[in-house]
């Protein structure tokens, strides 16, 4: 890692250290240092801004001056009080998380209403009485710890489960014995992106770890190196087994999981964060045999299902963009490399055809295929036979997204929840043989679902292209123009945007609020090739997807420019620094979260090198010249009246670093040409977004909420 001495030597220059701050904003010191690509010399005035503020007193002062003027700003918005009580409000009700089966056991997660975290219980089964598996909310004060994820040993002994701190990708995996709630003394570091595996004897599990980083660098080093490791209960972690390594593949990253009849190992490996990977598979049954490769190339996106013996299904987009089931018989695949010491180009019949809607999950439940996908981003769950013969549609009450339907082939019944933008979450249990849908609750919220609308609607993008957004808001608004409206998106990595409830979106419509959300090309809504429209050179269609959808809102009434905010996170959050660089007059705010800032070095960080899926690579000419075209932190350009806008990051963000918000802050304050504000958030003891406690989340919001009402001009009743 560099400190700040070494950034300036790379400079060539001798700069002395001040961070200077007017009575309005605290402005930052810039320093001579170009890159060169291709030729083209790049300033980065900011880069000493990427160091960790956890080792750089120079950037953890520049924190505290830009914390100190950003809330004394917020501290001044009357109506911010207010708008924190009535979310905690809002908040406090009965939430429930879709139940799951495992080891014979229920499981559900929990919280009463404040709590920081959810609560895991258990059951033995769906008449008995719950109790307290894991609460988080005793690791620590603050509510800062939380767990990250879960695993469960076919024989319902063990629970592997993992430990997140302070919003880090990290993870230290523990183990219970679930009847007796004891905790042994098993504990698994340097892990992220990966979770167990266990072998049905639940003596232990496969995982995939990266090697222990540097000292200091743990929350910016890059992620490589990955290997995966088998650990037996009981025994330390520098006892487990390696059980697979390409040393010659340092940027291979892998999910491991073990079929349900116990009998192979499948190794699924990734570059990136394309739906592309190799597949390898290992006979348990054989101690000594090694993994064998059955797909040997990144083309297609090849993600397992479940197996009938040695027939492995898999839904993939090979010659099929929106997606389909195929099953492979691993006993031809064998056979050809017994012969000839090759793997054949893999043989494979079709069981389910690609559909006209985007197939997003499948999964085995009692024995047959429980397929998700979307029409026009919203939900449809459909069960199908082994043999590829629809048996029925699972009915939904209304447009909007259902999460679950998970379990075994064993399994009779499933689980699943239902939402909308105005209707809270719903849960039901699923008779798979029968197909009738039970409901077993619904969330008890303080408003009237029946008070609100929501609708899609479809816009032309810049190119022509049709684009779905939905709109939600109270019912019998005008359309005058004047509603303050805030405008959602993401629009990368093959993600979609579902219609689903959420309490922060519900206090802004009850605040008066239109809420729109684009679902912008480079997601997930229409399959792969929606996805690629948006992707590396074509990732302008994003951005001018996102305009158009502004525009519409403004021509069809809805809003108007001064009442218009944008908001993102992550790629989402360059999303919003993209589009106000280049279109600032549009927007009336806006609110940018973590987001990937700089576009030239976010492959050098944790895990940003995955990325380059998506947005290609600096390294690459053409890319670099995309990517220079619209990086937010490269196109902040002085003498530009930019929109209010409310940067937010957090300090232990090692997903996308904070030096990204950091430097585009920097930027922004330095090229503002009015008074509008630019200010920057940056929250302690919190990282990308997940594991985050309720007390953070709604003093976040209420912050989110204060600064649109006092830049749009919102008057509340």
């Amino acid at each position: 890692m560099n400190s700040f001495p070494t950034v300036l030597a790379l400079s060539g220059l001798l700069v002395t250290f001040s961070l200077t701050a007017s009575a309005e904003v605290p402005m930052t010191q810039r320093i001579d240092h170009f890159d060169e690509y291709f030729g083209q010399k790049v300033h980065d005035p900011y880069r000493w801004l990427e160091d960790d503020v956890r080792e750089s007193e120079q950037v953890a002062e520049w924190v505290k001056k830009q914390n100190e003027h950003t809330f004394g700003y917020l501290e001044k918005i009357a109506e911010r009080e207010p708008i924190r009580k009535r979310l905690t409000e809002l908040w406090n009700f009965e939430k429930f998380g879709t139940p799951f089966t495992a080891g014979g056991r229920l499981y559900f997660y929990k919280n009463d209403g404040l709590q920081n975290q959810y609560v895991l219980y258990v059951q033995d089964d769906s008449e008995a009485e719950p109790r307290v598996l894991i609460d988080p909310n005793e690791w620590s004060e603050d509510g800062t710890v939380a767990i990250g994820g879960t695993a469960f040993s076919d024989d319902g002994r063990y629970l592997a489960y993992s430990i997140q701190d302070a919003g880090s990708d990290w993870r230290t995996w523990k183990v219970m014995e679930i009847e007796s709630g004891k905790i042994l003394d098993d504990e698994l570091n340097w892990i992220k992106f990966n979770s167990p595996a266990w072998t049905p004897d639940g003596r232990g599990f496969f995982y995939g770890r990266f090697p222990e980083p540097v000292e200091g660098a743990e929350f910016q080093n890059l992620n490589v190196n990955q290997a995966i490791y088998y650990h037996r209960i009981g025994e330390s972690q520098a006892e487990d087994v390696l059980v697979f390594h390409r040393p010659d593949q340092p940027e291979w990253g892998y999910s491991t999981s073990v079929t349900e009849d116990g009998r192979y190992l499948i190794i699924t490996v990734h570059v990136g964060t394309d739906d592309r990977y190799r597949v390898f598979y290992k006979d348990l049954d054989d101690s000594l045999a090694m993994p064998l490769p059955l797909i040997r190339n990144f083309e297609n996106e090849y993600s397992f299902i479940g197996n009938d013996g040695p027939v492995f299904f898999f839904k993939t987009d090979l010659d099929a963009p929106r997606g389909r089931v195929i099953s492979i018989d691993t006993r031809k695949v064998s056979k050809q490399i017994e012969e000839e010491g090759v793997a054949p180009e893999v043989p494979y019949t079709e069981v389910i055809p690609e559909q006209p809607e985007a197939m997003r999950d499948v999964t085995i439940i009692a024995n047959l295929f429980v397929v998700e996908s979307l029409k026009d981003a919203k939900t449809q769950v459909a069960v199908y036979r082994k043999s590829g013969e629809l048996l029925r549609n699972v009915e939904f009450p209304a447009i909007g997204s259902a999460f679950g339907f998970r379990g075994k082939s064993t399994d009779t019944e499933t689980y699943y929840s239902f939402s909308s933008y105005v209707l809270p979450p719903t849960i039901y249990k699923y008779d798979m043989l029968t197909g009738e849908s039970e409901q077993i609750r619904q969330a008890s919220v303080d408003f009237n679902p029946h008070d609100y609308e929501a609708k899609q609607v479809f816009y032309t993008s810049k190119d022509g292209t049709r684009v779905p957004m939905f709109i939600s808001h109270k019912k019998g608004i005008k359309l005058d123009g004047n509603n303050p409206t805030l405008l959602y998106g993401y629009g990368g990595f093959n993600i979609p945007l579902t219609p689903s409830f959420s309490i922060s979106r519900l206090a802004w419509m009850e605040m008066g609020g239109v809420y729109a959300v684009a679902n912008l090309r480079g997601g997930g809504e229409y399959g792969e090739k929606w996805h690629k429209a948006g992707t590396k050179l074509n990732k302008q269609n994003v951005f001018d997807d996102f305009i158009a959808a502004a525009e519409w809102l403004i021509e069809n009434k809805y809003t108007q420019t001064k009442k218009l905010a944008i908001q993102g996170g992550s790629n989402g959050g360059l999303l919003v620094g993209a589009c106000m660089t280049q279109r600032p007059e549009l927007f009336g705010a806006c609110l940018p979260a973590v987001g990937v800032m700089d576009m030239l070095r976010f492959h050098k960080f944790t895990a940003g090198r995955y990325w380059t899926d998506d947005y290609g690579s600096s390294d690459n000419e053409d890319e670099f010249k995309a990517l220079l075209a619209y990086s937010p932190y490269h196109n902040a350009k002085e003498g530009v009246c930019y929109p209010p806008t409310l940067i937010s990051t957090a300090d232990t963000d090692d997903r996308v670093v904070p030096g990204h918000s950091f430097k585009f802050a920097a930027a922004i304050q330095h090229a503002q040409s009015c008074d509008n504000p630019i200010l920057i958030r940056i929250e302690t003891k919190a990282g990308h977004g997940a594991g985050k406690p309720t007390s953070k989340i709604i003093e976040e919001l209420a912050d989110h909420w204060a600064f649109l009402v006092q830049t749009l001009g919102v008057e509340l009743d």
